[in-house]
C-alpha cells in the first residue's frame, strides 16, 4: 500500500548476498583487472571502459556478479558479451543466513505496529485520528473526486518528501529511527487514503460501463496480478523495512529490475488502468491520475537520489536499463544471461504470489472493513 498501489503498504528488499571472488583472466590482453578487499576512493569510476573493481562502501557494496549473485567469470568470446553487474542482485534470499531471532523480532514489531496503528489511527473508539483526518480532508470539497486528489497529495508530499530528506535525517537521528518516522507517517496516511477510495470507489460520474463486456473480467484480473510483481520490489528485505536490520538504499540491478529500472512505476500504471477501466467513473479517474502523477514524480526523484548516493555506479546501471518496460532489452543495452529466469524462481517472488491470491480472496473482507469505519 505505501509505495503504493496505494494497495501497497512500504517494504523493502533482502540484503545481497555474501559475495565468493574468483579471479578471471580476459583473452584480450586489456587493462582488465580485478582486486579484492580494497577500499577505492568513492569517486572513483566504475564503467565497462575503466578498470573494473570489487568495491565496499560504508553504505553499499558494488560486485561483479553473474545473475545469481556470483562473481563475473568470462569463460569464452560469447560471454565477454554479456555486461557485468555492478548493482545489487535484487530478491536474493538465502535461507541459511536467516535468524530466528531476527524474524522472532520482525514478527514482535510488525504485531506493535498494526496495534499502535489500531488504537490511534483507525479505531474510532481509541483515539481515532483517522476518522478526524478524513473529515478534515472532506470539508474541503462535497467532491469525492478532489477529496480523493487531495488525500493522494498530502500522502506524496509526506511520502516523497521524507524519502528525499533520508540523507539528511539519517545523519541527525540514525537509519532506525528515521525509518521509523518514515513509516509510522506514510503507513497512517496510506490506510486513510486506500479506505476512502473502497468506500467511494463507485461516487462520482459514471463514464463508461464495461464490466458486460466477455473476458474484460479476466484481462483486468490478469493485469492486477502481474502489477503486483512490480508494486512490490521492496518486499526483497522485510528486516529493513521494520528497521530489525540497518535500512540501506539499495542499488538493484537484476530480476525485475532489467525490466524496468523503475517497477513500482509500471506496477501502479497496471493496477490504476485495470481498475479504472473496470470501475469506469470519475472517482476512479481521480485516483489513477493522482497515483500515476505521483509515481511519475518518484521516477525523476528516485534516479535523482540514487544518483547522489552511488555516482558513476549508478550511471552504468541507468545505461543498462530502461525507465519504458524491456526497452533496455530491445535496443540491447540489457544483456539477458541465458539463465535470467532462475532470478524470478525466489522466495520473495513467491510470497508475493501467495500474498496477491490471499489479498484478492480478501476482497470482500476487506470492503466490509472499509465500510465499518464510514471515512
Amino acid at each position: 500500500m505505501a509505495t503504493t498501489s496505494l494497495s501497497v503498504l512500504l517494504s523493502n528488499p533482502f540484503s545481497p548476498p555474501r559475495p565468493h571472488h574468483h579471479r578471471f583472466t580476459p583473452k584480450n590482453q586489456t587493462n582488465l583487472t580485478i582486486r579484492h578487499h580494497h577500499r577505492p576512493d568513492p569517486t572513483s569510476i566504475l564503467s565497462s571502459n575503466s578498470v573494473l573493481r570489487c568495491c565496499s562502501f560504508r553504505n553499499s557494496k558494488f560486485q561483479l556478479r553473474t545473475s545469481m549473485g556470483d562473481t563475473a567469470k568470462k569463460t569464452s568470446e560469447d560471454d565477454e558479451d554479456e555486461a557485468l553487474v555492478v548493482g545489487e542482485d535484487s530478491a536474493f534470499f538465502d535461507l541459511a543466513r536467516q535468524k530466528i531471532s531476527s524474524w522472532l523480532l520482525f514478527s514482535l514489531v510488525l504485531g506493535v505496529v498494526l496495534f499502535v496503528l489500531d488504537f490511534a489511527w483507525i479505531d474510532n473508539s481509541g483515539l481515532g485520528l483517522g476518522n478526524a483526518f478524513i473529515h478534515a480532508v472532506s470539508e474541503l470539497s462535497d467532491s469525492p473526486e478532489v477529496v480523493m486528489m487531495t488525500l493522494i497529495l498530502i500522502f506524496a508530499v509526506v511520502h516523497s518528501g521524507l524519502a528525499s530528506l533520508r540523507d539528511v535525517g539519517e545523519k541527525l537521528i540514525g537509519e532506525r529511527a528515521f525509518r521509523v518516522l518514515f513509516a509510522g507517517t506514510s503507513l497512517p496516511l496510506a490506510v486513510s487514503t486506500v479506505v476512502y477510495f473502497i468506500n467511494h470507489r463507485y461516487d462520482g460520474l459514471q463514464l463508461w460501463q464495461l464490466q458486460s463486456v466477455p473476458g474484460l473480467h479476466q484481462l483486468v484480473w490478469l493485469s492486477n496480478f502481474i502489477s503486483f510483481f512490480f508494486l512490490y520490489p521492496s518486499t526483497f528485505n522485510l528486516l529493513e523495512v521494520a528497521a530489525v536490520e540497518k535500512p540501506k538504499m539499495h542499488l538493484w540491478e537484476t530480476g525485475i529490475m532489467r525490466i524496468t529500472r523503475h517497477p513500482q512505476m509500471v506496477g501502479q500504471v497496471m493496477w490504476c488502468l485495470a481498475h479504472t477501466i473496470w470501475i469506469g467513473n470519475s472517482v476512479a479517474v481521480a485516483a489513477s491520475l493522482g497515483l500515476i502523477g505521483h509515481h511519475l514524480f518518484g521516477v525523476w526523484n528516485g534516479d535523482r537520489r540514487l544518483a547522489i548516493r552511488y555516482g558513476e555506479a549508478f550511471e552504468d546501471v541507468k545505461r543498462r536499463t530502461s525507465v519504458i518496460p524491456f526497452a533496455a532489452i530491445l535496443d540491447g543495452r540489457q544483456k539477458l544471461p541465458k539463465d535470467y529466469y532462475k532470478e524470478f524462481i525466489r522466495v520473495p517472488y513467491l510470497t508475493i504470489t501467495a500474498l496477491t491470491l490471499g489479498a484478492y480472496f480478501a476482497h470482500p473482507l476487506m470492503q466490509a472493513a472499509s465500510f465499518r469505519l464510514h471515512w
